[in-house]
């Protein structure tokens, strides 16, 4: 039987070979990282009864699936663990690779979960859409930039809304900021664009997945985020419980113990980063959701602040969604309407299936009926499951009985067991008048560059805001 340890670059692999009885080296050799070399020494040196280590980067998995048919076993490291390596005042690619083979003859090796196929496509789809947000990001700074240089402030608060965008599209500028503006709208819409593929991509595969569907009944989750978190976390029967899924994600605080001193600091932040930011940005909408997970954020907002609350409403978002997966349970004190928006709009972009409008058979009108006033009917939270393909509520145990007793959020609790008849949003007012802009509906003159333009009138918005309406 051998050992093989092989320090995998991004162009060249350093490969050692051990005996396993005594830990002799048989051969070194060092060949370039591509498909036809590694065919070749897998072909040539390893065999049913070779072991083979190397640490987890960026090409490992398909070093991984290449290399899996010449080798009875297949070992990938944490580097972070691998403190042999990471710590060593000697440091070669010859060393790393001798001290691999040398860690796991000994059975030594830190090893890490290797995901499967599945897994990896969500993972590598969930990455390309953190991308292109990074690059929407960074174009809107940058027309934020322009606009500053000049000492311009936007008329608006959503300068990339309807009414921003047009306001950009007619602003009067110098030659170099109209330029800069045209140039930096035009990658936005390109971005706009990919990402619309990439979010058509994951809807339609999480559609088919009924775990991602179990996971948006989350409040804050969304389609991106659900495929983020189950891309991430895996099997959850990995996990031995919810606290070691939250360690994995690295929403756990650090501590340093040390005879009688104990000392709990920030949070690790191991594990994938993105994931983590998706989940605190989850958390952010939280604040003010009626059931208990509003209670648990507003409760520790008080008594410590925001941004702690947040982190830890993001680590009891992880320990909900173990809960979830585990018992394939989905979340019983979700907000109806807001639930019921994010699973149609999913299945919508996955199969166009809408459903049909209008009441059931055999159901009244309702009293609000011929008076003018626009309503919605939101059935109960069962009723949405069900219609979603999602499994029942269970019932309440005595428990949560007495912790939604105590945290007051009975009556929420009964509000979503049974329909409602909710007033629809009013349309949004007319934009108004903003300075260097030119109204499309009448097209005239710019204002001259010697007048100063009067202010913007701001119009009173008459919309009544709904109570769920920010818990996407």
């Amino acid at each position: 039987m051998t050992v093989v340890g092989l320090d995998v670059h991004k162009r060249v692999v350093e490969a050692v070979v051990l005996r396993a009885e005594d830990g002799r080296i048989l051969h070194r050799e060092r060949f370039e990282c591509t498909r036809e070399e590694l065919v070749r020494f897998a072909t040539k040196r390893l065999g049913p009864n070779a072991r083979v280590a190397l640490e987890a980067t960026t090409n490992t998995w398909s070093i991984v699936e290449l290399l899996r048919p010449y080798t009875g076993e297949l070992v990938v490291s944490n580097p972070m663990r691998t403190r042999a390596i990471a710590e060593a005042k000697v440091k070669t690619d010859k060393v790393d690779a001798l001290v691999l083979a040398q860690l796991l003859r000994a059975d030594f090796l830190p090893r890490v979960w290797q995901p499967d196929g599945m897994t990896q496509a969500r993972r590598r789809l969930t990455a390309r859409r953190a991308s292109l947000v990074s690059d929407r990001t960074r174009v809107k700074n940058r027309i934020h930039a322009v606009l500053h240089q000049r000492l311009m402030e936007p008329p608006v608060s959503d300068l990339f809304g309807t009414k921003g965008m047009r306001w950009l599209q007619m602003l009067e500028l110098d030659a170099a900021g109209r330029l800069a503006i045209d140039s930096e709208l035009r990658l936005l819409r390109q971005i706009e664009i990919e990402m619309t593929a990439v979010d058509e991509a994951l809807a339609q595969d999480g559609y088919d997945d009924p775990r991602v569907r179990l996971l948006m009944t989350l409040p804050g989750v969304d389609v991106a985020v659900a495929q983020t978190l189950l891309a991430t976390l895996g099997d959850i029967q990995r996990f031995k419980d919810p606290d070691a899924a939250a360690s994995y994600m690295g929403l756990v605080p650090s501590t340093r113990q040390s005879a009688e001193h104990c000392y709990h600091g920030p949070i690790t932040k191991q594990g994938k980063g993105q994931a983590r930011w998706m989940l605190v940005q989850a958390a952010q909408h939280l604040s003010a959701h009626p059931g208990p997970l509003g209670v648990f954020f507003r409760r520790l907002a008080k008594k410590k602040n925001r941004n702690v609350a947040v982190v830890a409403t993001a680590r009891k978002l992880v320990t909900i969604a173990w809960h979830m997966l585990k018992n394939n349970e989905p979340y019983r004190y979700a907000i109806p309407r807001s639930t019921e928006t994010k699973l149609s709009r999913m299945r919508v972009k996955a199969t166009g299936e809408r459903l049909r409008p209008g009441l059931p058979k055999g159901q009244p009108r309702p009293k609000a009926y011929g008076s003018g006033v626009r309503t919605r009917t939101v059935p109960a939270l069962d009723t949405i499951y069900e219609r979603e393909g999602l499994p029942p509520i269970a019932p309440l145990s005595d428990g949560e009985l007495r912790m939604l007793r105590q945290q007051k959020v009975l009556k929420h609790v009964a509000q979503t067991s049974r329909p409602q008849r909710l007033p629809r949003r009013a349309a949004a007012p007319e934009p108004p008048d903003v300075p260097g802009a030119v109204s499309p509906r009448c097209p005239g003159p710019r204002p001259s560059a010697g007048r100063a333009p009067a202010a913007p009138r701001r119009a009173k918005s008459t919309q009544t805001p709904s109570p769920g309406r920010r818990l996407m």
